[in-house]
């Protein structure tokens, strides 16, 4: 299949290329020149078909034509070789844990599928480059380290990721350089769209991206929700914690290829650019705010034109589908006390504003049952945590290893200049 840009439909690249150039040479971002409707019984509860399996079934109509099934099958068995574990909070409500791969957190499909898909179609040295508000950079490191033919570089705002997401990025080494950029994450986003326009520069060091911008990050995440609706049917509503919008936007795509399900919440923090865009109908970029559910603190979301394009840039047509919610820290600190204090469950910031944002629906909705997505293991964010449930969160070993070596990373004003004198170097 071929897809477009955004800003151009007569700029397209099938999927290989679309993968492979990460953004297209105009701007905007790739988009498929069709939503294919996936069979109905794809989605329905099968009980021995294994993620990846469901991954395949949903990846196909856009890969074909650029690689063979059996690659397709090989590639996602290898990206998708750990659960989504259901875990039921109260009568009502899942929590879908997507944070049992290497990285412990939900950005592992996709830069696991898009690093063996670059390494699928490649033949030649491209550099990965990643903006990130933490969980990110840490699956990225990990799915690309060692990655013959492929360097990676990672930028993240100074001082606003948590200690284990800065270690987890900092601490890879070999083919993974991080930047530690001297502003905010949209300013790292900002930085890296600036240096994919660049023509002389991608000249000189071909780029890639691995944010949820590149087709290989995004469309994997369907299989997410997939997998909720064929253990639990399609009666859901699904409470998604949103930063960049990829993860909503994947979620989106499954449900216009057919998946069956109630709807949706765009559940975020203090940066509520969407959630108010869906009250007002007036997109409001503006820059990001701080807060404790870092990897939502984005004031300018990439996948904000996916889900518009999703819908035909119908705005109430999105609105059928989609509501708004956000919580200011204060509340999810409270959410994430009274959650563990009535079931014993940890859920981590990002996590505890997707459960709230289940609570007005599921009111509304009697019939319904509500899924949010936890994204990353609280022990991601035990300083955060930690006070709120009056322990520390269990930190697996292979986490606990990487808390005290050496951080290796090259501090950089927040400036396209700054990047692009870094890469020419």
């Amino acid at each position: 299949m071929d897809f477009h840009s955004t800003r151009d439909r007569g700029e397209t690249a099938p999927f290989h290329k679309a993968i492979l150039r990460g953004l297209p040479p105009g701007g905007g971002l790739y988009f498929p020149n069709e939503i294919p409707t996936v069979p109905l019984e794809t989605w329905a509860a099968t009980p021995d078909m294994e993620p990846h399996q469901l991954a395949t079934e949903i990846l196909w109509p856009f890969a074909e034509g650029s690689m063979g099934r059996a690659d397709l099958e090989r590639i996602c068995a290898e990206a998708i070789d750990f659960p989504f574990p259901l875990v039921e909070t109260d009568e009502r409500r899942y929590a879908l844990e997507l944070f049992h791969g290497p990285t412990l957190a939900f950005k592992d499909v996709g830069a696991r599928f898009l690093a063996r898909a670059i390494s699928h179609f490649s033949d030649r040295k491209v550099t990965v480059l990643v903006a990130t508000s933490g969980d990110t950079g840490s699956a990225v490191a990990q799915g690309f380290h060692g990655v013959e033919g492929i360097d990676v570089v990672l930028l993240y705002p100074k001082g606003r990721i948590s200690r284990v997401q800065e270690q987890q990025l900092t601490t890879v080494g070999g083919n993974v350089q991080a930047l530690e950029v001297e502003g905010a994450f949209d300013d790292c986003q900002a930085m890296v769209k600036s240096a994919f326009l660049d023509a002389e520069l991608q000249a000189a060091r071909p780029l890639t991206s691995a944010n949820s911008i590149n087709i290989a990050r995004w469309i994997p995440q369907a299989t997410y929700f997939a997998s909720a609706v064929q253990r639990l049917g399609g009666d859901l509503i699904f409470s998604v914690p949103s930063g960049n919008y990829g993860n909503l936007a994947a979620g989106l795509l499954a449900h216009r290829m057919g998946m069956p399900c109630r709807g949706f919440v765009a559940a975020t923090n203090l940066n509520r650019v969407v959630p108010d865009y869906l009250e007002t109908g007036e997109y409001d970029p503006r820059p990001s705010i701080p807060t404790i559910s870092n990897a939502m603190d984005v004031g300018d979301p990439s996948n904000f034109v996916r889900l518009l394009r999703l819908f035909g840039d119908d705005l109430e047509a999105l609105r059928a589908s989609v509501r708004g919610y956000h919580l200011d820290d204060a509340a999810t600190r409270e959410r994430m006390r009274q959650v563990h204090d009535a079931t014993g469950y940890v859920v981590d910031p990002h996590g505890a504003i997707g459960h709230a944002g289940l609570d007005a629906p599921l009111d509304q909705q009697p019939e319904a049952l509500g899924v949010f997505l936890h994204t990353a293991a609280p022990c991601k964010f035990g300083e955060v945590v930690a006070p709120a449930i009056g322990r520390s969160p269990d930190m697996p070993a292979r986490l606990a290893a990487i808390i005290d070596r050496p951080k290796q990373a090259t501090t950089i004003p927040a400036t396209p200049a700054a990047l692009r004198s870094y890469l020419l170097s």
